[in-house]
């Protein structure tokens, strides 16, 4: 299983603003802290503000900020929202689309869908700011460019 790239992009954001503090940013700051395409990172600010993760404030003064504490935003929330799909198999999904013939009866499925709600369990125990250690170094990487 691999998450997408837009997730990533999601999660990084919400990290850059994180370390930020109560200062606004803009997309293009960020898309330069991150060397990412400035026009792919509107998209994904875009769904975090309709998400509400972010505050997007426009015009003068404006730019994008986190919509509540760090510790209030949950990673297995962001990973909800911002993944497509979580089908590990071709079994998780219409099963009258699925080519296996013995889908419904094999127990891969059954340990797939355990090993998902662990990885999920395991991402609800976490929030944004359980990301931002050590602060610091994350602050002189992305902040500073160092």
């Amino acid at each position: 299983m691999q998450l997408t790239r837009y997730s990533d992009y999601a999660l990084r954001v919400l990290m850059y603003l994180a370390l930020s503090g109560h200062r606004r940013c803009t997309t293009r700051e960020i898309a330069e802290a991150y060397g990412i395409s400035e026009s792919h990172l509107t998209k994904v600010i875009h769904h975090l503000g309709r998400s509400g993760f972010v505050t997007t404030i426009r015009g003068e003064g404006g730019g994008l900020e986190l919509a509540g504490p760090a510790s209030m935003i949950n990673l297995g929330a962001v990973y909800r929202e911002f993944e497509p799909d979580f089908e590990l198999a071709e079994c998780f999904g219409n099963r009258e689309r699925c080519s296996c013939p013995i889908a419904g009866y094999c127990e891969l499925t059954r340990v797939l869908e355990l090993a998902l709600q662990a990885f999920f369990e395991v991402l609800d125990r976490h929030t944004l700011e359980d990301l931002m250690t050590p602060t610091p170094a994350l602050r002189r990487v992305l902040i500073t460019g160092e």
